[in-house]
């Protein structure tokens, strides 16, 4: 290495520790500032939920007139699911829902956010022929939430689409689904929405785009046309999305009271360094993320940098198609989890067309060496609080402050088998994860950022799609071996003690 060269390494190691110490010396007086953190330091009606999805929780895949799911089709390919396993039985809450509830009333949450699984409504996935059985499940789980005062927060689409829709028509590549969520859209309007008054239409588009249609680890598992079909699959999803909140709007909202809204998940993009290339990819990164689906609804199009980057890949809205984007959404649904360094990379590592076209190349270490926060279970997942208080206020400046509920929030622990159930249950780690998010979250809104709720993931250890059931992130340890009994881990009694603003570290459930 050039003498320059030398010069040009040690000044960006230099820059990158001052940048590190700014941040961590203004994150430790934001976080040491008030201790404890508890429900009162919230606005009064400030939203604390739990989260889950059907295909992960539910199990019953073939009872009562069930149809498949893509997600049923995906975990029968061998070498699919990390451990070969599949969501048949899941943590079978579709007959433990009622358990599973009291749980959640007595941790003191006020809303369960859950998916509606949409072959179990139309088991083709057409809309020719409700099915009953379904119809009344979900019917019962709503009744018990409100028996309980706890306010149902519905996701109608969650990654598990009708297989019958992608064996037919090619699924999210067919702009003919467009109707057909439209029509399962409202029929679970028009079937719940005397008491279900917040509604999700999509959950995170962006992984069914990228992790389906380009990488292959999500079902349907495709990645034959990755340099296309994740935009087409993508635009598709938002015209579903916009055409449900429209009927939604004219036919239901003023008498049924509810409002409606979009999730997308993104993890907070930190540039690398002061150089403009650096702060270019780290905004780059954050439109191929967010701006890929919000861009459209608030300002009509795609991001510039993905038009640029894109061209003919992206395609074009048409003005029936902006009308009906304009304003979509009452809110917006932000699932968060972690952050990363980002640098220009013109020629991305990371190989494949999705990451590759954004030269922009995602970094856990800072500068230095030293990673960005503290790992959780999972490869990608890092602790960096101070990420989701940036992302925020990012949101809050691009976006004209937008309500925002934060709809997933948590981190996972390594299931090898092997460790006692005791230490399972002790997760001192997810317990500073969300102490840290949760302080973090609490400065946004004293920046002006207007966050409405909070949901953690998960209600319940579950099936983590590809990872199969190696990752726990749930605040409740389920018992793969023996009944699939729960037992509140340590992260669940703390939430109990904040949503009560208590101490008593001898709280209990009585479960």
């Amino acid at each position: 290495m050039g003498t320059n060269a030398k010069s040009m390494a040690s000044t960006s190691i230099i820059d990158g520790l001052e940048k590190k110490r700014k941040i961590e010396d203004e994150w430790r007086s934001i976080y040491s500032a008030k201790q404890p953190l508890n429900r009162q330091d919230f606005p009064p009606h400030f939203t604390f939920g739990v989260a889950t999805a059907a295909f992960q929780v539910e199990g019953a895949s073939r009872e009562d007139g069930r149809g498949l799911s893509i997600w049923d089709a995906f975990t029968l390919v061998p070498g699919k699911i990390c451990d070969g396993s599949n969501a048949d039985i899941a943590v079978d809450q579709y007959h433990r829902y009622k358990e599973d509830i009291e749980l959640i009333a007595k941790l003191g949450f006020k809303a369960y956010r859950f998916s509606i699984s949409w072959s179990r409504i139309f088991p083709d996935g057409l809309g020719t022929k409700i099915n009953p059985e379904g119809k009344r499940h979900y019917n019962n789980v709503i009744n018990a939430l409100i028996d309980k005062d706890i306010q149902p927060y519905v996701t109608l689409y969650h990654w598990d689409l009708p297989l019958n829709l992608f064996e037919s028509m090619g699924g999210w590549v067919n702009e003919e689904i467009v109707k057909y969520f439209a029509v399962y859209a409202e029929t679970c309007f028009s079937s719940f929405g005397d008491r279900v008054k917040n509604w999700i239409t999509i959950n995170e588009p962006l992984q069914t785009a990228v992790n389906g249609y380009c990488t292959g680890v999500y079902a349907p598992g495709r990645r034959e046309h990755s340099s296309g079909e994740p935009y087409l699959v993508a635009h598709h999803q938002l015209l579903a999305h916009a055409e449900a909140v429209s009927i939604y709007n004219k036919k239901y909202k003023d008498k049924q009271g509810g409002q409606i809204g979009l999730v997308v998940d993104c993890e907070w993009s930190e540039a690398l360094s002061d150089r403009v290339e650096d702060r270019n990819a780290a905004a780059r990164r954050l439109d191929f993320q967010l701006g890929w689906y919000l861009d459209p609804i608030y300002y009509g199009d795609y991001p510039k940098s993905m038009q640029e980057k894109l061209g003919d890949f992206l395609p074009k809205f048409s003005e029936r198609d902006k009308e009906l984007l304009k304003n979509s959404v009452d809110f917006i649904g932000l699932n968060h989890y972690t952050a990363r360094f980002v640098r220009h990379a013109a020629d991305n590592p990371e190989h494949n067309d999705f990451y590759r076209v954004q030269e922009a190349e995602r970094i856990a270490e800072w500068e230095g060496g030293e990673t960005i926060g503290e790992k959780a279970g999972s490869s990608w997942l890092y602790m960096v609080p101070w990420g989701v208080r940036k992302l925020l206020n990012y949101i809050s400046l691009r976006y004209n402050n937008p309500p925002i509920y934060i709809t997933e929030n948590g981190m996972d622990d390594e299931d090898d088998g092997m460790s006692p159930l005791d230490e399972m249950l002790d997760d001192k780690l997810r317990v500073s994860y969300y102490k840290g998010y949760l302080a973090a979250v609490h400065q946004a809104i004293r920046d002006g950022a207007d966050v409405r709720g909070y949901f953690a993931w998960s209600l319940l250890d579950n099936f983590e799609w590809q990872l199969g059931y190696t990752k726990r992130f749930g605040i409740i340890y389920v018992d793969y071996k023996n009944g699939l009994e729960r037992h509140p881990k340590s992260s669940a009694y703390w939430f109990l003690r904040f949503l009560k603003a208590e101490e008593d570290k001898n709280d209990k459930l009585d479960y």
